[in-house]
């Protein structure tokens, strides 16, 4: 076994906490067999959605305390966070329903159906395990395969009374609603949120990969974490290609090259953490076998395929863009979940367009900007706009908090400042200035980066008190969102892309955003895999390996989600550039 720091001297409560596809829930799982192996007496909690904990250890869990035969001192215990979200649900609306007119009940419905609620009503299932309640006193660890955000932490940090709050009418946002339910656990919640503070009881254990934005997320996340007070904050850069990969073969080599150089580019705050690294293994994280090898620093040879090519017959994105042509106008929207390359499919759609003479406005939400300096004045046909996320958040914050904020008192004004820190916050700001732009797109391509949400949208057309606050503070800005919603919901006007990668938490998340935007009638045109290591030539066995893995995903994608779907091939070099946009589209 290596000697992973973050498990040095382990406190009771360890969290895992990061973006979808990173490697929590597996790091969880080989984790607490590494402590049960050592002797302590363990549970192992999950809210992954699609939990394999099951599958791993080969019995049915569910939402009771399970003891696991397979290895000694260990238990686990599946929270189901959608399951937990509809009990909330049902807790708050079933009071009103009948008694309210039903299109506020189902305003109310559709501002506890955001993620907010998810993570709200699985931390309240959370609260039990933290405070020390007769559940959880024979184990010596417990261990959680995600962490709430700082935003949610916050919200439950947060005096006075939600529900009075709201039941004043002095607020109907995206966060506050969920919290109305809460008031009966206020002493409940301040003890759990006392316990994920203390570092002598509890350890955060941000994961990341080996990639400069996922780095900066993470930057971001711990920065948030830490200025509520959750110090103790352990590193792990989970599935770095091992050295020995890149001799032989070049997309090894490049991606080998293009890790170190993000470990050696890692943020300030994060390079003052205790750090771990976990290499790449070329099997799947399912089965004791393979979570026993996990945090294991003994190469792991990839098996089976390294003599054999993978044959991969797929549509390319070009293929995609022949039916986006096809209508010579029109918006056309990449979604997806951080880190699956929005923004670099956006502009490799939007150069495809250009180059076959079609006009195209790219409007991005990249931070980096660097599309706007490598593509701006490169095709005739081509424009780029940039919008910056947090200047375009700030100035709708302070909008809200001089009309909406204006006449609350000291408490009504915090609890408004906290919501409008919830990522709702962002996406209807961002909405807000795309929307600008949306207009052209009668006249020629709009492609757009990023989207609201169908949460999102739902809320900025919700019928009752929502709709009617939203319309207040927006009521200056002679923006309308009914007609950019009934935009969206017409596959003539509008082509949604779902963006994911060929692994299976993500296309998890894809499916869930699918789910999402259905629910306000936008019917995804098509998904685009990323990044695929099956959709290029390697020689190196456990890349081998990877891309066998990936068909499995790759056949979920075209066979159980998606009217159409592209797969894009991971580059050897980073997509910056017309041309190598051009080598995504599959020129």
């Amino acid at each position: 076994m290596m000697n992973m720091k973050f498990l040095d001297q382990s406190p009771r409560f360890l969290f895992f906490t990061g973006k979808g596809g990173v490697g929590k829930t597996s790091i969880a799982c080989a984790t607490a067999i590494q402590l049960a192996d050592a002797g302590r007496r363990v549970l192992l909690v999950s809210t992954d959605p699609a939990s394999n904990v099951g599958q791993v250890f080969g019995i049915s869990i569910g939402n009771s305390i399970t003891v696991i035969p397979a290895v000694p001192n260990l238990a686990a215990l599946e929270i189901d966070p959608q399951a937990a979200a509809q009990a909330y649900r049902d807790r708050i609306v079933g009071p009103v329903r009948g008694v309210l007119p039903d299109g506020v009940v189902q305003g109310i419905e559709e501002q506890l159906s955001g993620a907010c609620t998810t993570e709200i009503a699985a931390f309240d299932e959370f609260t039990a395990l933290l405070t020390e309640s007769v559940l959880t006193v024979d184990y010596d660890h417990i261990i959680f395969d995600t962490a709430p955000t700082g935003h949610t932490i916050r919200l439950l940090q947060l005096p006075g009374a939600w529900s009075g709050f709201l039941e004043q009418g002095k607020g109907d946002a995206s966060c506050l609603g969920p919290l109305s339910g809460l008031e009966k656990q206020r002493e409940q919640y301040k003890a759990a949120v006392d316990a994920l503070a203390d570092a002598a009881r509890t350890r955060l254990i941000l994961v990341a990969r080996a990639q400069q934005a996922t780095l900066r997320e993470v930057a971001r996340t711990h920065d948030e974490l830490a200025a509520i007070g959750l110090v103790q904050q352990y590193l792990v850069i989970n599935g770095i290609l091992p050295r020995i990969e890149a001799e032989n073969d070049p997309l090894a080599a490049a991606i080998h090259e293009r890790e170190q150089s993000a470990l050696n580019a890692i943020p300030d705050v994060l390079q003052q953490l205790p750090c771990d690294q976990v290499m790449l293994k070329p099997f799947n994280l399912v089965g004791l076998a393979a979570l026993r090898q996990l945090l294991v620093d003994t190469p792991s040879q990839a098996q089976g395929t390294a003599d054999s090519a993978i044959k991969l017959d797929t549509p390319s994105l070009s293929e995609l863009i022949d039916g986006i042509a096809q209508d010579g106008r029109g918006l056309v929207m990449l979604m997806g979940k951080g880190g699956v390359g929005k923004t670099t499919l956006a502009a490799a759609v939007a150069v495809e367009l250009a180059r076959r003479g079609l006009p195209v406005h790219l409007t991005t939400s990249d931070p980096a900007a660097h599309l706007s300096e490598t593509l701006s004045g490169t095709l005739a046909n081509l424009t780029v706009s940039r919008i910056d996320p947090h200047a375009e958040t700030e100035r709708y914050r302070q909008h809200v908090l001089q009309t909406k904020g204006a006449n609350l008192d000291a408490q009504g004004r915090a609890l408004l400042e906290e919501d409008l820190r919830s990522p709702c916050t962002e996406e209807i700001a961002v909405f807000q200035a795309f929307s600008r732009v949306i207009r052209e797109a009668g006249k020629k391509f709009v492609v757009m980066d990023t989207a609201p949400t169908g949460h999102t949208l739902l809320l900025l057309d919700a019928t009752g008190a929502y709709h009617r606050e939203i319309s207040r503070q927006m009521g200056d800005t002679g923006l309308h969102y009914t007609t950019p919603l009934m935009r969206l919901q017409d596959p003539k006007l509008t082509k949604v892309l779902v963006v994911t990668l060929a692994e299976t938490t993500p296309i998890l998340e894809a499916a869930n955003l699918q789910a999402d935007l259905r629910r306000a009638g936008i019917e995804p045109w098509a998904w685009v895999i990323n990044n695929s290591v099956a959709a290029t030539i390697v020689s190196s066995p456990l890349l081998r390996q990877r891309a066998a893995n990936e068909l499995r995903e790759i056949d979920a994608v075209a066979n159980q989600y998606a009217q159409r779907y592209a797969v894009v091939p991971l580059l050897h070099q980073e997509p910056v550039g017309v041309s190598r946009l051009l080598e995504l589209a599959g020129r």
